[in-house]
């Protein structure tokens, strides 16, 4: 019981600290011939703080909580006006994951009160009445089968379990153990589906209400929260910032079904399709360009506690590769405390910017008084907060640094293995930033592209930003293969004319 407790308040206290900043966007969804598109997106929360958890009340009416006055409260937006209106406004605690009950003009929701206390409420939309529905049940989330039957994630035993409710019996049965949030009624399916933590690697499972039968349909290709489904039998996940799909009666392996190029789109966390699958909502945390230009405008304005707030408390501070300067904001403030009070006419300027996953990359002028320096920058951004700061140096201009880099891409493209080869130094390495390494030396390169290079007939590669400092050429890239596209950013050091290391970041 004192564990229960303990994990209870734990709970409580990851729902009302550990909020990133998110917003809750709107696409309209078209297929023609076969292509996705996602269109006129829309920030239907725009607001600051936590905006999350969408669901379709209707086909018109999307439900989502929205942080307000220290406390997260149900937002209901009419798509047809455009407008948005508070369902709740609760004086003894928050609410969360907002969901229609069938059969009812109300909502269900978790009320997480200001005492600790966790349970599923019912809301009427017209009285505003809030009434427990599973008053013995520490609900997390919950999905609605029938007008009586819902499952729910519930915390016991120190952990989430998968709990049938039924209200018309006032029975509660635990069916799985150690399951995840997303909880979904299986388009033309009795079922439902959750996802099951049970082994290293997650699995989507379904289970059948009346009879408690459990199948596993696929694994995750990562253990990733949240998914849904389209009424052809396909799974969607969120993966940073695109969409994968994989349909478990036609599919062999996981396919991209969207990649988002809007800078609002960087880190998607949840989705929501509209019943008639015309329109798709999702959340994503705030763009990362703009976390990178606040410290940036704060910098220049030498903002101490401004600037430190924009970084995680446990930053690091390196030089490029992988030279530790320092960890920490604490550590952090000090040093740039130390900086301003030494150099108070410094002022940066963002020349180029790659957005690259959960990477910023910035080309970056740094003036100083009467000098200039150049540099650039890698930011890596988690839960709304720069968590890497890694600076590329200038030593000084290299001439016809990228010219290896050009030759290495047109050998790429026209798939020649030896010119491609020639591009590079023989002790040459390659990581996925910052340092796992792919391969070291020049003959496991060759390796590794010959059967690229042979089996990928339309391999193409355009380049759309480049940037150099010093003896670094940084990248984006534009790359065609086996029919599909992504993108990257390849961090090259050339050294005596020849590529010596390449670091890819996804």
């Amino acid at each position: 019981m004192k564990n229960l407790i303990y994990l209870t308040l734990l709970f409580a206290y990851i729902f009302t600290l550990a909020q990133p900043n998110t917003e809750v966007y709107l696409f309209e969804r078209k297929n023609t011939k076969g292509v996705e598109q996602l269109v006129n997106l829309k920030n239907i929360s725009n607001n600051e703080g936590y905006d999350n958890q969408p669901s379709f009340y209707d086909e018109q009416t999307i439900l989502f909580t929205s942080t307000r006055n220290q406390q997260t409260d149900i937002k209901k937006y009419e798509v047809k006006e455009g407008t948005s209106t508070w369902v709740t406004d609760s004086p003894v605690g928050s609410e969360y994951s907002p969901l229609k009950i069938p059969g009812q003009n109300a909502v269900s929701s978790i009320r997480l009160d200001t005492t600790g206390l966790q349970r599923l409420y019912s809301i009427d939309l017209e009285s505003g009445k809030a009434t427990a529905l599973l008053k013995d049940l520490v609900v997390g989330y919950h999905v609605w089968y029938s007008e009586d039957i819902l499952l729910c994630s519930v915390l016991e035993e120190e952990q989430m379990n998968l709990v049938i409710a039924n209200l018309k019996d006032k029975t509660n049965y635990t069916v799985a153990k150690n399951v995840g949030r997303s909880l979904h009624k299986i388009p033309n399916a009795k079922l439902v589906s959750y996802i099951s933590k049970e082994e290293e690697n997650w699995t989507v499972k379904s289970i059948d209400p009346h009879t408690a039968v459990s199948k596993e349909i696929v694994r995750l290709p990562q253990n990733i929260q949240d998914m849904c489904w389209l009424s052809d039998g396909s799974i969607l996940l969120p993966r940073k910032n695109e969409i994968i799909k994989f349909n478990p009666e036609t599919d062999k392996d996981w396919s991209v079904w969207y990649s988002f190029e809007e800078k609002e789109i960087s880190n998607i966390s949840r989705m929501a399709i509209s019943p008639d699958e015309t329109k798709l909502c999702l959340v994503s945390e705030i763009p990362l360009t703009m976390i990178v230009d606040q410290q940036v405008e704060t910098f220049n304005k030498a903002e101490l506690d401004g600037f430190a707030a924009c970084f995680s408390e446990d930053v690091l501070v390196q030089n490029f590769p992988t030279d530790t300067m320092y960890v920490g904001n604490a550590k952090l403030k000090a040093s740039y405390e130390r900086y301003f009070a030494k150099n108070s006419n410094t002022k940066v300027e963002v020349v180029k910017r790659i957005l690259m996953g959960a990477y910023v990359i910035d080309e970056e002028k740094v003036k100083v008084d009467d000098k200039t320096y150049h540099q650039a920058a890698v930011y890596k951004i988690e839960n709304g907060k720069i968590a890497e700061m890694t600076f590329i140096h200038s030593q000084g201009e290299v001439p016809d640094v990228d010219k290896s880099v050009k030759e290495q891409l047109t050998a790429y493209n026209a798939r020649n293995l030896e010119d491609f080869a020639k591009a590079f130094s023989e002790d040459v390495k390659a990581y996925n930033y910052p340092d796992k390494l792919l391969f070291d030396g020049k003959e496991q390169m060759k390796n590794n592209f010959t059967k690229w290079f042979e089996e990928t007939l339309d391999l193409h590669c355009e380049i759309k930003n480049r940037m150099i400092v010093g003896n670094v050429v940084i990248d984006e890239e534009f790359i065609t293969a086996n029919g599909g596209n992504f993108r990257a950013a390849a961090i090259y050091q050339v050294k005596d004319g020849k590529i010596s290391s390449m670091r890819f970041i996804r």
